[in-house]
């Protein structure tokens, strides 16, 4: 499906990333696995080069530009283009607006936002020259709904969704896609703290009666970045097991 394609998964050491990076090398996409968490991510694009696929680990944080320069850079460099963007490195907070410090909301709105238009911002270009290509920016639902005490996240997922419709439109001309995914709480590490009674709660808040797997979200990102989502730009997948559908 992907044979000749270069694909870069932020964020892809763990969880939605991991399983996305290795969904897309199976599938013949060379994969640059880029994390701020350097054992992760060297294990996950030595477990893809293992299984006899192409992968390569590079390290950066998403809400410094030059890291995120220099990651395009190094892609080129071993692959010679970039043609699939999953933007998807993230961090979360449960803070109440009175309550959150001007430094916390900066740190996760720079990763979580500005990161997602950093890497778009660095990858269009390559995608141009190489005459088209799909981006896909993970969201959330809430980046639809709002939850109680989630500021800074729900502001960030809610700009990313905007931000992947205004780049479609943008490039569209250009033969870039670029779309959003928005997860449901899906089994990753960052939810790995919560405790029974919390874990419970989330799980009765999506009809289907679970959590959903990071499995489950790396097929929905290998369609948005596939020819047989040939026509869909500017939308933002819900994935959700029914969340937003109450």
């Amino acid at each position: 499906m992907f044979a000749g394609k270069v694909a870069i998964i932020t964020g892809g050491g763990s969880g939605i990333g991991e399983a996305s990076a290795k969904e897309l090398a199976r599938e013949g996409a060379s994969v640059v696995v880029a994390d701020y968490n350097e054992q992760d991510g060297q294990r996950v694009a030595e477990e893809i080069k293992a299984a006899g696929q192409q992968a390569l680990f590079v390290k950066v944080d998403v809400s410094k530009e030059e890291d995120v320069q220099q990651m395009v850079q190094r892609t080129v460099e071993e692959f010679d283009g970039v043609h699939i963007l999953f933007a998807n490195a993230g961090i979360g907070d449960i803070t109440p607006a009175a309550e959150l410090s001007l430094d916390k909301w900066n740190q996760l709105i720079g990763i979580n936002l500005t990161g997602v238009f950093l890497c778009c911002k660095h990858v269009i270009p390559e995608m141009q020259k190489a005459g088209g290509g799909s981006i896909i920016n993970n969201a959330s639902i809430l980046g639809h709904v709002g939850q109680p005490g989630v500021t800074s996240y729900t502001a960030a997922k809610a700009g990313v969704v905007n931000l992947s419709r205004t780049l479609a439109l943008d490039y569209a001309k250009d033969n870039i896609r670029v779309n959003s995914v928005c997860p449901g709480y899906i089994e990753t590490p960052l939810l790995k703290d919560l405790d029974e009674k919390a874990r419970n709660f989330l799980v009765s808040r999506h009809p289907i009666g679970r959590l959903g797997r990071p499995e489950e979200i790396a097929k929905a990102v290998k369609f948005l970045a596939s020819d047989d989502a040939s026509f869909v730009t500017g939308a933002s997948l819900l994935v959700d097991g029914g969340y937003t559908a109450q």
